[in-house]
Parts: C-alpha cells; structure tokens; sequence
C-alpha cells in the first residue's frame, strides 16, 4: 500500500512537472516571438496592436468593432482607443452602419492601404527569415502540436 502511495505521487508530480514546464514554453515562446515581431512593427510606426488592426483590415471589407474585435482578440476597451489613434494618423475612417445605425464600420483610409500595402509584405519578410531556421518538418509538427494543445481548452 506505501510503495502505491509513493508511485502515485512520483507519477502526479511527473505529470504536473511536464504540463507545467508546457505552460511555461508556451509563454516564453509567444514572449520572444512578441518581442522579435514587435520591434519590427515599432520601426514601421505603429504599435502591435495597431499593426494588427491593420492588417486585419488589410484587403477586407469593412468590419464593426465587434466583427474586428472577434478576428484581433482586442479587448473592446482597448479597441476605442487604439481606434482613435489610428483615425487621427489618418488609417482609417469610421462608416455609418447602414444594417445597425447604433454602431459603424471601419476600413482602411487610402493612407492606410498605402501602409498595408508597404508594411505587411515587409513584415511577413521579416517573421519568415526567423522561421527560416526552421524546417518543413519542423514547422509542421509544431502546428500539429499547437492545435493538439488548443483542442483540449
């Protein structure tokens, strides 16, 4: 009965030891992905989150904050003022709703296409040479992974 006892806990603490030290990969990896990406973005002029918003809006149709909030996962009292900005640079506009007159749709301002236009080819230049260091294989199995992971939440 001890030694089950014993095998019990050595196994728990196996099992919490390998999803915890998960857990920390994840995050340290989104961290240094973040930081590598989000120095590039700050050479471009803008911040991450603006940068995401620009590009999600990049050769789409106009979204409402709800539509664009549900594709950047942006908090929606982040999304106002991060809103606001971009509207005073000029990179976007504001359209009435014609389906809901409560709320309306942006899109990017002719400015803003222009930026897409230059900054997200650049960008997507600048995330492949680091994924570059990767393989195929490599690249793959770590989406494997990723979705693995995300199905089980």
């Amino acid at each position: 009965m001890q030694t089950n006892i014993v095998c019990m806990r050595t196994n728990l603490k196996r099992k919490k030891v390998t999803y915890l030290t998960l857990i920390k990969q994840l995050a340290e990896a989104y961290q240094a992905f973040e930081r590598y990406s989000a120095s590039h973005v700050r050479e471009l002029g803008l911040t991450p989150t603006q940068f995401d918003i620009l590009a999600t809006l990049g050769n789409q149709r106009p979204m409402t904050c709800k539509e664009l909030g549900e594709k950047t996962l942006i908090m929606k009292g982040t999304m106002t003022g991060v809103l606001d900005r971009l509207t005073i640079k000029g990179l976007i506009d504001r359209l009435p709703n014609e389906e809901d007159a409560r709320s309306y749709k942006i899109e990017l301002s002719l400015s803003g296409k222009a930026l897409f236009e230059k900054a997200f080819p650049n960008h997507l230049e600048h995330l492949k040479h680091a994924f570059s260091k990767m393989t195929q294989s490599e690249i793959s199995e770590s989406i494997r992974v990723l979705r693995s992971i995300e199905s089980i939440f």
